[in-house]
Parts: C-alpha cells; sequence; structure tokens
C-alpha cells in the first residue's frame, strides 16, 4: 500500500511539474519582454520606398519607419530597424532576431496561420510596370513575355494564386529585391515588374523612372505588422498605439509627408 501511494505522490509530482513547465512555455511575456530591454526590433526589407528603405545619407527612413518610430514613443522603447532577407522573413522572426515584420508586410491566410498580425493599415495592389514604350496595356499582352519580381514577395504569392496569367508567360525571373527588378526593367531584361503599387508610384512620380502602370491588377491586398505565434501582448500593444495616433491626427499627418492623401485604413 505504501509503495502504491509513493507511486502516485511521485505521479502527482511529475504531472504538476509538466503543467508548471507548460504554463510557463505558453506565458505570453512578449510585450513585457520589449520594455525591459527597452527596444523593438523591426525586420524590413530596406530597398521598399516609400515604406522603408535608404535615403542619400544612408539612413533607413519611410512611411512604415516613420510609423513604428510613433509607437515606440507611445511604448517607453528605441525603434531598431534590422534589415533582413525578405526571403527569409519568417525564419528571422521565429529564431527571436527581430520581433515584427513591418515593411509593406501582405496579410494573407497562410500567414495568418503561422504568426499573430494587426488589423489591416494600408490597402494595397499588385500591378505591373512597364517601360513607356513596350506597347503592353493589358495582362493579356504579356503573353509569351518575361515578368520580374522579388523572390519571397507577395508579388510570387499573387502570381501563384493567378494561375492562368500565370501560364501565358514565359519566363517568371525572381530578384533579391524591386529596385534590382525594376533596374532589370529598365533596361529591358524583362518586359514587366511584378509589384506593390506604392512602390510602383515611387519610382515613376518620385524617380522619373521612364515607366507606366497597368491599371489591371492582379491581385487586391492589405498589408499589417507580423508578430511571432503567441506574442498577443506585443501586436495588442502596437495595435492600440496605431489607434491612438490615428484618433490624434498623428497618422494623418504621416499619410499626408508619404502619399499626399489620406492611406490608413485603421478603424474604417
Amino acid at each position: 500500500m505504501k509503495k502504491l501511494i509513493t507511486v502516485l505522490l511521485v505521479i502527482l509530482m511529475a504531472s504538476a511539474v509538466v503543467f508548471a513547465g507548460g504554463k510557463k512555455d505558453t506565458a505570453d511575456n512578449s510585450l513585457e519582454n520589449v520594455k525591459n530591454a527597452g527596444v523593438f526590433t523591426l525586420g524590413l526589407d530596406d530597398s521598399f520606398p516609400p515604406y522603408g528603405y535608404r535615403d542619400e545619407d544612408n539612413n533607413i527612413v519611410g512611411y512604415d519607419i516613420d510609423l513604428a518610430s510613433e509607437v515606440c514613443n507611445r511604448l517607453g522603447v528605441k525603434l531598431v530597424c534590422q534589415p533582413i532577407d525578405w526571403d527569409s522573413k519568417e525564419q528571422e522572426l521565429n529564431t527571436g532576431k527581430i520581433d515584427c515584420i513591418w515593411n509593406g508586410f501582405t496579410i494573407t491566410d497562410e500567414r495568418l496561420e503561422a504568426m499573430e498580425f494587426t488589423a489591416p493599415y494600408v490597402d494595397n495592389s499588385q500591378i505591373l510596370v512597364v517601360n513607356k514604350d513596350s506597347g503592353i496595356k493589358k495582362l493579356a499582352d504579356m503573353n509569351g513575355k518575361n515578368l520580374g519580381l522579388q523572390a519571397g514577395s507577395s508579388a510570387a504569392d499573387a502570381l501563384d494564386e493567378a494561375a492562368a496569367f500565370k501560364a501565358t508567360l514565359r519566363n517568371v525571373v525572381e530578384f533579391k529585391d524591386n529596385l534590382t527588378a525594376l533596374m532589370d526593367l529598365e533596361i529591358k531584361g524583362v518586359d514587366a515588374v511584378l509589384l506593390d503599387i506604392g512602390v510602383a508610384q515611387q519610382a515613376i512620380e518620385k524617380e522619373g523612372k521612364p515607366f507606366v502602370i497597368i491599371s489591371e491588377a492582379v491581385a487586391s491586398e492589405q498589408y499589417g505588422v507580423g508578430f511571432r505565434k503567441g506574442d498577443v501582448a506585443l501586436r495588442d500593444a502596437v495595435q492600440g498605439a496605431l489607434e491612438e495616433m490615428v484618433k490624434d491626427g498623428t497618422m494623418e499627418k504621416l499619410d499626408q509627408k508619404w502619399f499626399g492623401e489620406s492611406k490608413s485604413v485603421i478603424g474604417k
């Protein structure tokens, strides 16, 4: 009898340890950890204007950077912008090298299953950019032609979803970033580049590139801020700060600074 009681006690104690350990492992300390460290590390593609890119002095600037900087001011932490390989962004996040992915990051069903997201803050479309003299005016004109895009981007996902259009293409050429893809388009290495409309507008309107945007979009999408699965407290703190920025007019000021119009869809 004593032996049986001893065995039962051992099992109960082991169960308690496992339960306690499980409870500790599943606790969400994400916001507390960032505040204790005093640093919020943002992972980005630093060649994605106007959302996040390097200026003439090699400083990382952009719409998303201004948003994140203001959020960090409100959370009482320092913003650190960490350029990453966009094709390995999820790995960078899951290994703890960054606290979030915030740089024109498209919300998809697959990503929603793998990580936490804020509510959408910007609408976006995946469109084609072509040279002015290309003669390409609609998606059907890309039949038998070469399309460039950024590897691991939402443009690649959008193209996979548009299977009928993709089947008409001769080749799909992947580049490390959109700026490299646009450089190749300019020298006519590819016939078109599939990318976010905001990046395309930046290249045409502010950099004077000889491109035009095809009005027929390949896909419509929305941007959000992505966090590790389970980092709900940190996600909610960032979401709350963004909502405060809408209410007090800070968001509108940043929209006008970068786009000359209202851009945010938070609360809409």
